[in-house]
């Protein structure tokens, strides 16, 4: 129920104006952008759960937006309103916090490996001294205890074997490539599968953003064709009448990849649906019944060359149809990357569990 869909979340110790604001950037995430409708959307929900007040009605909510800057008239006493770029920002913010949890902004944003050496960031863990360990990493705490164990407190002294050393981790860069299905399937039968795609999208944009200001994020939609999108476009993404070139979407992603320095390069793959079209010499061929040996075999061979290249492609399907685990399975062997097979309301927290774990790892 749409009612329930938006308000499920919602606080009730929140200010009449925050409480409408959290439904509306729900809402124009659901509109694509559409200030109109989600403000209709809006006024229903109004309607049956009372939003507003007497002494803050729906003209004090959009006379609010416009002078905190979140609204803009597209042309003088218009009356129509389109979203500011405060506004998207706004809404990735608010979509990283539903899905991901709040989280601190760090200093430096870089991601931990596994791996110890002589970084810049403590582990927490200690290691005896060796020869060549930088002076700056011994743990003086730890060397005067194990002086003190060793040699005793009268007769105080000591030695290299005393000491110890903090275990520093290794920070990494990783470039990453979402691609999100926007085919017909992602809104067919009913089923709303590409707003919580876009929520995803932007959430994990922000955590970069955020956490990991060094990495780098390019987004792909693909249905006939694949094409890159910016950022701010992410709001306003609509499902197309298209078949699914996954092919074409995982190439143009790992030219993309090809192009970025970082040692470390993954992909993030989220649909709905098997592979169904094929573009090949300017001519598109098209199936959409059971899987296409001659699509799936092209698709298999895109995931053997990322996987050549030691690029992981991660897949969260959105469906449980068997042939189409099927499909994944095989494609997910091919690269020896992953899959999950996932609900739409656990996406979200698929996605961060396995970027995070992404990033401790690095080639060598």
């Amino acid at each position: 129920m749409l009612g329930h869909r938006f308000l499920t979340h919602i606080p009730d110790n929140l200010s009449p104006f925050d409480k409408l604001f959290e439904i509306f950037k729900q809402l124009i995430t659901y509109t694509s952008g559409d200030v109109q409708e989600a403000l209709s959307w809006l006024t229903e929900l109004d309607k049956e759960y009372n939003l507003t007040t007497p002494e803050y009605g729906m003209g004090d909510f959009i006379q609010d937006l416009k002078d905190k800057g979140y609204l803009k008239e597209e042309q003088p006493d218009s009356g129509s309103f389109a979203i500011t770029g405060k506004m998207e920002q706004t809404i990735r913010e608010g979509a990283l916090d539903r899905i991901f949890g709040k989280l601190k902004r760090g200093s430096k944003g870089n991601h931990k490996t596994k791996f110890s050496g002589s970084g810049d960031e403590s582990s927490g863990d200690v290691r005896p001294y060796q020869f060549g360990d930088s002076l700056e990493q011994i743990s003086m705490l730890e060397s005067f205890r194990n002086a003190q164990i060793n040699h005793g407190i009268g007769s105080f002294k000591m030695t290299e074997d005393d000491l110890e050393v903090q275990e520093q981790e290794h920070k990494t860069q990783t470039s990453t490539v979402l691609m999100i299905d926007i085919s017909h399937s992602m809104i067919l039968y009913g089923e709303d599968r590409i707003t919580p795609a876009k929520n995803v999208a932007m959430a994990l944009a922000e955590l970069i953003k955020r956490k990991y200001p060094k990495d780098t994020l390019d987004i792909i939609v693909f249905g006939n064709d694949a094409w890159q999108i910016e950022l701010k476009d992410l709001p306003y993404l609509q499902v197309g009448p298209y078949h699914t070139n996954t092919v074409a979407g995982l190439e143009l992603a790992m030219d993309l990849l090809r192009r970025r320095k970082n040692a470390n390069k993954q992909i993030f793959m989220i649909t709905d649906g098997k592979p169904s079209c094929l573009k090949e010499n300017g001519q598109y061929y098209m199936n959409s019944f059971g899987l296409d040996r001659r699509i799936v075999n092209k698709c298999l061979h895109v995931a053997q060359a990322a996987r050549r290249v030691k690029i992981p492609i991660t897949t969260f399907m959105i469906a449980d149809d068997p042939y189409l685990q099927s499909f994944v399975d095989e494609f997910t062997q091919a690269n020896q990357g992953k899959a999950f097979y996932t609900s739409l309301k656990g996406l979200g927290d698929f996605l961060f569990e396995d970027f995070e774990k992404g990033r401790k790892r690095r080639v060598r």
